[in-house]
Order: structure tokens, then sequence, then C-alpha cells
């Protein structure tokens, strides 16, 4: 099972500085989910919706520095020192703006999950009302997965910059989207589940593949787009992808291809790739503005 952990991040140029675990600035920490003593879940209510998340690439050991250099070159940054105390994890950091793309190296993966960060410890609780699950405890954040299986943890809001897009050539290009690959049977579930647990606003779909998208308020890190699965997909949980924002797919998918990707087809508006150590990931259209 993989180590979860509490995120807090202070930009201070030219480095991320990751605070160590229990440090927030001046304000108590999110504690362990905060179950009573009878074990259960206790009852208050997130008062602010979530702003900001964190992807985290997660990777086994023997690949991640592969890992590592593949998606620094893909994001135009490098790749920071293992976090204090905890080196499983590393940073991609931005020339300006805060990290919110980092590196968890463990027995699991490749596979992608994101860190929530919500205002205070009732947002465990009212996350569990709505279906997730409390799969842990920790000094400051909370592992949780939701109802149809995807991992994502909890951690304390802060105050962020987000990074612009970077400049390849002659176009632009940056994270802007998490992709929630749900298969049939799960996707109506985590649909409503994803819509009510951040409280973002909601555009509706146009297609059956597509429920529809999650816009955090503007300027936050990135969206989330809900995504029925095929039925000849053999997933039987809820995962995640991630997915560039380019002003132009063709050229952003030619340079990635240069960097070790390997080209898997296109779709409607978006080229599906798959990075050097088995991961796939998708250019997309979407503005590298987003959100």
């Amino acid at each position: 099972m993989e180590r979860d952990r509490r995120l807090r991040l202070d930009k201070s140029p030219p480095a991320v500085v990751v605070r160590a675990r229990g440090e927030v600035a001046d304000r108590p920490v999110m504690s362990s989910c905060y179950h009573n003593r009878q074990g259960h879940v206790s009852e208050a209510f997130v008062a602010e919706q979530a702003q900001w998340l964190h992807v985290f690439i997660d990777v086994a050991a023997d690949v991640s520095d592969e890992s590592a250099s593949f998606w620094s070159a893909v994001l135009g940054w490098p790749v920071g020192e293992q976090w204090p105390g905890h080196p499983e994890f590393r940073s991609f950091t931005p020339p300006a703006g805060d990290s919110y793309i980092h590196q968890q190296i463990g027995d699991h993966g490749p596979r992608i999950h994101f860190d929530l960060e919500v205002p205070d410890r009732g947002s465990a609780d009212r996350l569990v009302r709505l279906g997730a699950v409390i799969t842990g405890y920790g000094d400051g954040w909370c592992p949780m997965r939701s109802p149809g299986g995807l991992p994502f943890c909890l951690v304390d809001r802060v105050d962020h910059g987000r990074p612009s897009a970077q400049r390849f050539a002659q176009h632009r290009a940056r994270l802007v989207q998490i992709c929630i690959d749900s298969p049939p049977k799960l996707h109506d579930q985590e649909v409503a589940f994803w819509q009510q647990a951040t409280g973002w606003r909601w555009q509706a779909g146009t297609s059956e593949e597509f429920a529809g998208k999650l816009y955090p308020p503007t300027s936050s890190s990135a969206q989330l787009l809900l995504q029925r699965l095929g039925s000849d997909d053999p997933t039987t949980a809820v995962r995640a992808h991630i997915d560039l924002g380019a002003d132009d797919i063709e050229a952003e998918a030619a340079r990635l291809v240069g960097l070790g990707a390997k080209r898997l087809g296109p779709g409607r508006g978006w080229i599906v790739l798959r990075d050097p150590v088995g991961m796939v990931f998708c250019v997309t259209g979407n503005s590298p503005d987003d959100p």
C-alpha cells in the first residue's frame, strides 16, 4: 500500500520549499481525518469549496529516474530534491508560481492520483457522507477512496499562484486537466460524487462518453473531466489520467514523441500517448491557460 501524506508547499524562488509534517502557517493542520472516540465520523460540514489540485505521478523505484527525466522535459520544469523526511516524493518546479505536479515512488504505478486542498477537517466527514471511504490516517492528511475506487487525499488549503504555460518553439503547453475514467457501471455514481465533493462549476458533455467537466475557480491548477470507459475496457475500478492542453496538439505530440513518448492514436480533439515507463496520457485542444 502506498504511503500517503500531508503536502504543504511554499514558493520561495528559485525552489519549492516543502514544510515538515504538522507545520502549517499559523493555524492547526487537519488531524488524522478526525474520528471521535466511538470511531464514527464527526458531523462538521465543509464551509468552502475545494480550489487546488496536486497531481501525483506514481511510479516504481526502478523507473522513477526515467519517469522524472521524461516529465521534467515534458513540463519544462526541473525536478526538485527529495522532500525532507520523505525521500519518496519529489516536485517538478516551475520557473514562477507554485508547483502542483509531483512524483511519488512506491510499489505501484505507473498511475495518477491527486490531492485535493480543502479548508478544514470537516471536509473528510462530508465526503464520507457522499460515499467516499477513509483508507488510512496521518498527521495532517487524509487518504481516501472515491465510491468507484479512485485513490485521493485531502490536504490543508493554502494560497497558491498558478504557473504559466511553457512555450516550446511556436506553441505553448501546460498540464491543465485530470480525466477521471470510470467503468460504465460506476460512471454515474462517480460523476455525482465529484460534482458534490468539489462544488465546482459543472458543464455537461455532449456525448455519452464524456459526462462533463468540473471547472474550479479561475487560476486554480487543473480541472476535472469525467469520462465513461468503453465496455471493452477491462478496468473494474475508477482510474485517472492526465491531459496536457496545447495551442497546437500536433506540434506538441511530435515534441513528446521526440522526448521518448509513443503515439497510440488520435481522438476527437486529442492525441493519446504513452510515456517511456508505460503511463498513458493525452495532448488535448484545451487551452494551456485553462482553467
